[in-house]
């Protein structure tokens, strides 16, 4: 049986996980992947790689948090609201729900968003209770990646620095919308300003 051998390097620096590591797999869901209303162009191949990275996480004993946008018909960030997105994401809609190729080892917490219909909550850590969750898990460092790079992923990238975690962008688990083109390399940039350390996640088969 083919076993994968996992590979974490941040510039040349292994990094092991502990207990106090988590994953936090943002808003890997239909809407935001291929055939979505708001589409990523990489939104599967993203899902596929969170999904290996999910278990080697849950593997080493380290946790692993998957938010969810959770939006009630007429949120706010809605055109039909005067906001600047298609409806995406409504809640029980299967734009909601988390892409197929996203599968996530038994432990998983999923942490909803986005639920006041007044906010428009790019930051996982925004109208949720993420950060609560994380620190009753003792948690200290967060690795995050998932959809999409200029949004979502950067506001909970800042606000996970803000907070004071040690914390990490999975740099090859990410995707951008780029409403204007070079948008997802100016977010990583400013992730990084912010204090972010970028690394990859490499796996082959032994």
């Amino acid at each position: 049986m083919a076993r994968l051998r996992c590979t974490w390097s941040s510039w040349g620096n292994a990094v092991n996980l502990t207990t106090q590591d988590a994953l936090v797999i943002v808003d890997v869901q239909n809407d935001f992947c291929p055939g979505g209303s708001l589409a990523v162009a990489t939104g599967a191949e993203v899902a596929r790689t969170m999904t290996r990275v999910a278990y080697v996480f849950s593997e080493q004993g380290a946790r692993v948090y998957a938010t969810q946008d959770w939006h009630p018909v007429g949120h706010s960030s809605f055109k039909e609201s005067g906001g600047p997105w298609p409806p995406h994401c409504v809640q029980g809609s299967q734009g909601a729900e988390f892409h197929p190729e996203l599968n996530l080892p038994d432990g998983h917490e999923i942490i909803k968003k986005g639920n006041d219909p007044s906010v428009d909550a790019y930051s996982g850590f925004l109208d949720s209770n993420l950060e609560e969750r994380l620190n009753a898990a003792d948690v200290t460092r967060v690795f995050v990646g998932g959809l999409a790079t200029d949004y979502c992923v950067l506001n909970t990238v800042l606000d996970a620095c803000r907070i004071g975690f040690e914390t990490y962008l999975v740099s090859d688990a990410i995707g951008a919308v780029n409403v204007r083109s070079g948008d997802g390399e100016r977010a990583i940039e400013e992730m990084i300003g912010a204090g972010a350390k970028a690394i990859r996640f490499d796996d082959e088969v032994a």
